[in-house]
């Protein structure tokens, strides 16, 4: 039993190991960014919400319709709702109506509603693809950065371990009695200067690292390392085939922001055309059904076998002899109302009818928004306008920059090939004795400063281009 929980122990520990060894590469890092951005998120709420109105517009084409029930208790004198009589007593009073009403005709106002209501929801589902985008962007470059610094700390590495096999050679060249204690001393100040760079070099992959985990909304304390793929196996499409107008005429129809501003453009149009449309007679089609009942109950008389001898009783002549007409008493002997369900079916209405809607005057609200719909689209075709030449000019100077990135990196990669073939002769000649410390280390630090310019170079070219790859709706691809 022992040995099972050793083995346990064994694995579990083995699977944490490699689970905190996991390297994110880029695509990893870019769908983690879309999955767990807050302003992705923002937007796709937002989506939803422009959903919601464009199906609940939809649904506005049916018929409405609405079941009414209501129950009062009157006292006083009142009119019976069933036989329209007087009545002076406390009853129940109960109703129950259906009503519906459609329209039938309203210049295709609702019609365009739904439409200018839908080609919202395409854009706003267009603005989270753009957001998207921009996220994997920023990621892509923080990523770059993290690669950049990381290639900057290998080489500061490696000027360290130079200068201190330099110190070290020296030393015993100094002991033994070949070069004076100065050649040391320079060279123990060189290797402080390198320390500290390597030491700057670390904390910048740090923050790097640090700023890539704040766009993914991680937590700071987490472990996280990134694939490091060697920068010259980094894909890019040839500077050639990225001509400025070609990627313009790509950009305009595959970059979301573009595809943004078309969509609102044509529900600026159709929201235009629904407020035209409201402000004609509408056309509408009704009907209804309805029931009432009371619990009202009115007396009952029985004849009581006698009768009245009233002065005021009416009467009658018969061939010159007047006689009384005399009518039996009565009493009450009972109280009877109407069952419920005769009440209903008694007292059911039924009503169907047309009916016209012709706004005359609604203190200008109608004309004031069908006038505030054509600015809109007037506005909307602005902005579509400045957007267009906004990414246009973008793309020329993406180009741009990226041939002059193009330019800098072949530049220092001569440079980097010049100052080792400096650096290598010194080297020998300092070994011989020709060459002073000091000059020594001038061309080691000229080779080291040839080296970070050329990664530097090397990386904002390789970002230049996935930035002109990205205008042209390729993405990003590391």
């Amino acid at each position: 039993m022992r040995y099972i929980s050793y083995t346990l122990i064994a694995i579990t520990c083995f699977c944490t190991s490699i689970h905190a060894q996991e390297k994110w590469d880029l695509r990893k890092i870019v769908d983690y960014a879309v999955a767990n951005n807050i302003s992705i998120k923002q937007s796709e709420v937002q989506a939803a919400i422009t959903e919601l109105a464009y199906k609940q517009s939809k649904l506005a084409l049916y018929p409405n319709a609405n079941f009414n029930a209501s129950t009062s208790v009157n006292s006083g004198r009142n009119q019976d709702p069933t036989s329209f009589s007087l009545i002076t007593q406390t009853y129940l009073n109960a109703g129950l109506q259906l009503q519906t009403s459609a329209d039938i005709f309203n210049w295709f106002s609702k019609k365009n509603t739904i439409l200018s209501n839908q080609w919202q929801y395409e854009a706003s589902k267009a603005s989270v693809d753009k957001l998207k985008n921009d996220i994997s962007l920023t990621v892509a470059n923080d990523y770059l950065q993290i690669l950049l610094t990381r290639e900057q700390e290998n080489i500061a590495q490696v000027q360290l371990k130079q200068t201190q096999a330099q110190l070290a050679n020296t030393r015993k060249l100094v002991d033994a009695g070949s070069l004076p204690e100065l050649n040391a001393s320079e060279l123990e100040a060189q290797e402080a200067v390198d320390s500290a760079n390597y030491i700057s070099a670390r904390g910048n992959v740090v923050q790097a690292t640090l700023v890539l985990k704040s766009v993914l909304n991680m937590d700071a304390a987490q472990p996280f390392d990134v694939a490091v793929p060697p920068v010259e196996l980094i894909p890019l499409e040839k500077i050639a085939d990225l001509q400025p107008d070609a990627v313009y005429e790509l950009a305009i129809k595959n970059l979301p922001q573009q595809r943004v501003n078309e969509f609102k453009l044509k529900a600026a149009q159709k929201a235009a055309e629904a407020a035209r449309g409201s402000m004609y007679p509408t056309f509408s089609l009704f009907g209804g059904l309805s029931s009432n009942y009371i619990n009202a109950k009115s007396s009952i008389y029985a004849p009581t076998g006698t009768y009245s001898n009233n002065p005021l009783s009416p009467q009658i002549d018969v061939n010159g002899t007047v006689y009384k007409v005399s009518s039996p008493d009565y009493s009450i002997v009972g109280k009877k109302g109407t069952p419920f369900f005769t009440q209903i079916d008694n007292n059911f209405r039924q009503q169907i009818g047309l009916s016209m809607s012709v706004p005359i005057f609604s203190a200008g609200q109608l004309r004031t928004n069908y006038q505030r719909s054509k600015l809109n689209i007037k506005s909307a075709e602005l902005q579509q306008q400045s957007d267009n030449l906004s990414i246009k000019q973008d793309i020329y100077q993406a180009y741009n920059a990226a041939t002059v990135a193009l330019e800098k990196f072949n530049a220092s990669q001569k440079s980097v090939a010049a100052s080792q073939r400096t650096y290598d002769y010194a080297q020998k000649r300092y070994e011989v004795g020709m060459l002073g410390t000091f000059e020594l280390i001038t061309q080691q630090n000229n080779l080291f400063r040839a080296k970070l310019q050329a990664v530097l170079n090397q990386y904002d070219f390789v970002f230049k281009m996935k930035v002109l790859e990205f205008y042209r709706g390729q993405g990003i691809k590391l």
